[in-house]
């Protein structure tokens, strides 16, 4: 008896090890070093850097604008916001009472900031992940007199850098990059 017992269990131990070492060890160099080797923009992150080399962000997680100046993201639930280290969404419900009071002060926000159409709901909910880093062309285009008065510029101009960074995708609703549209609107007025 003892015996079926040791000889079962040298297969289960070296099988174990094998598949630790393929699994654990030789699958994931080799998928990190083809991502590299074909993605490497993607598999380091989107990384966005300036004239100078310095990384400025990510194209691929949202950050936060609080600038006047600047289009600003949709909230985040994410921590204190937009930390990956904590990314998540609120797990609110539609009916949710504390969805109506998270939302309330944001609202208010963007009153204040002198919008007044109808809100966007990108622009007052955070997203699933909290990291989001797009808007809805809608909600880009609610902060074009907020961003227009403080720049000193036309509002036409920004609707227009607007649907230059609106991505249409094959599948899926229209969205705003708001780093592209950020370092869009800061080329516009250097040339200014």
């Amino acid at each position: 008896m003892g015996n079926d017992f040791t000889s079962s269990l040298r297969p289960a131990f070296v099988l174990t090890i094998l598949f630790a070492i393929l699994l654990g060890l030789i699958y994931p160099l080799a998928m990190t070093g083809i991502g590299q080797a074909i993605f490497p923009s993607q598999a380091n992150g989107s990384l966005v850097r300036d004239a100078s080399g310095r990384v400025v962000g990510s194209s691929v997680i949202g950050q936060s604008f609080t600038s006047d100046r600047y289009f600003q993201t949709r909230p985040s639930a994410a921590g204190k916001g937009y930390d990956g280290l904590a990314s998540s969404g609120s797990n609110f419900g539609p009916a949710s009472q504390a969805l109506v009071d998270r939302v309330q002060p944001d609202i208010a926000k963007r009153r204040a900031e002198g919008v007044t159409s109808p809100l966007p709901a990108d622009l007052v909910t955070a997203s699933g992940s909290g990291l989001d880093p797009d808007l809805s062309p809608a909600s880009a285009q609610a902060q074009v007199a907020r961003v227009a008065r403080t720049r000193g510029i036309a509002p036409d101009q920004l609707r227009a850098l607007i649907e230059r960074n609106t991505e249409r995708p094959l599948l899926g609703e229209p969205h705003v990059n708001v780093f592209a549209l950020n370092r869009a609107l800061d080329s516009a007025s250097r040339g200014r």
